[in-house]
């Protein structure tokens, strides 16, 4: 019997250049790596800082992973780097795909949920959904 513990994400995810292809892409990609649960509907949004670029389409996944908090946030990014994300001077640019993990097994581990609605409209999809709650901010060592 597999007990390798299982740990539950919310990730946010985001793009803007070829969004609905590269959220698809993304989603595909997830999906063979991880045990795929729940999609939110995408919004879009408009940039945020840097306004000379297109409008984002927003949604967050919900995922189960047996990798730690650490490896899991590697993977993402290297999944953001495998569909051609550039990371340039302006960190609000344009981009393929972001994604970022907002919850991880019940803790909210980023206050861009607070912030922002880009990233609080999906995932209240997600928690309300799945009827999952989560507990107050907490900061993984990262």
């Amino acid at each position: 019997m597999n007990k390798t513990k299982k740990n539950r994400v919310i990730i946010s995810v985001g793009s803007n250049i070829d969004p609905i292809s590269n959220i698809k892409k993304s989603r595909e990609i997830l999906s063979s790596e991880t045990i795929f649960i729940y999609a939110a509907d995408s919004i879009e949004t408009a940039p945020i800082g840097y306004l000379n670029q297109a409008n984002f389409l927003n949604t967050a996944f919900l995922v189960m992973t047996s990798l730690s908090y650490h490896d899991f946030n590697f993977s993402l990014k290297a999944i953001e780097n495998r569909m051609g994300r550039e990371r340039g001077p302006i960190k609000a640019g344009p981009r393929t795909i972001d994604l970022d993990i907002i919850v991880w097994n019940e803790y909210l581990i980023t206050e861009d949920y607070y912030n922002f609605e880009y990233v609080s409209v999906p995932v209240d999809q997600v928690l309300s959904t799945m009827s999952l709650n989560i507990k107050e901010f907490k900061k993984i060592d990262k």
